[in-house]
């Protein structure tokens, strides 16, 4: 007698949008593409005199180009999780756009550069006031964390419930860490909401 065994049904994972969002400068665009399974579509374009000037690009002078619209890739996380990833323009010009590219997201990625934080206050404002759940995750420029994370928390006045991470958008396993903090934030602002948390 012949047992006939059926595979396993695989599910599709489940789509699920994150946004990346923070000042000029701080590694969207890096973190988008570092993890990125498919070729970053991103809108990039090139830094003209007034819009460097306008954008204080001092502290990171190497930068010859910006986001203008929006950073977009995917990540797969786990067998579960697909996970599309909106990277925001960070000048505050372009800001119009944020309502769009946080549309139906489950929670965002907040980078901050600690050498710029006046430049972070913006994102984090405008996460605290649309009550979709955060993580703040500090870019290790060079490796180095400038400031105390308790200390950082201070400057920016985000209040305890909001995760503090560090991370180097240039390395992949630190960007998905990143992004998996996100992830366990949003389920436990979600499950706290239902009343099961």
């Amino acid at each position: 007698m012949v047992v006939e065994t059926q595979a396993p049904v695989r599910r599709r994972p489940r789509p699920v949008k994150v946004v990346i969002a923070g000042g000029f400068g701080v590694g969207k665009t890096t973190t988008v593409a570092q993890v990125s399974e498919i070729p970053v579509l991103t809108t990039e374009a090139a830094m003209t005199e007034v819009a460097a000037a306008i954008d204080r690009t001092g502290e990171v002078p190497e930068k010859t180009t910006t986001t203008v619209a929006l950073d977009f890739g995917r990540i797969t996380i786990g067998d579960d999780i697909l996970l599309f990833l909106f990277g925001t323009p960070g000048q505050d010009r372009f800001g119009f756009l944020w309502n769009e590219l946080t549309d139906g997201a489950l929670g965002a990625l907040v980078i901050v550069d600690t050498r710029r934080l006046d430049e972070c206050y913006p994102a984090v404002d405008y996460f605290e006031q649309s009550g979709l759940p955060f993580v703040v995750g500090v870019n290790m420029f060079d490796g180095l964390l400038n400031h105390d994370l308790d200390d950082v928390r201070w400057a920016l006045a985000v209040s305890d419930d909001v995760p503090l991470v560090t991370f180097d958008a240039r390395v992949r396993a630190s960007v998905r860490d990143a992004l998996v903090a996100v992830l366990e934030n949003s389920l436990q602002k979600a499950l706290a909401r239902s009343g099961r948390g």
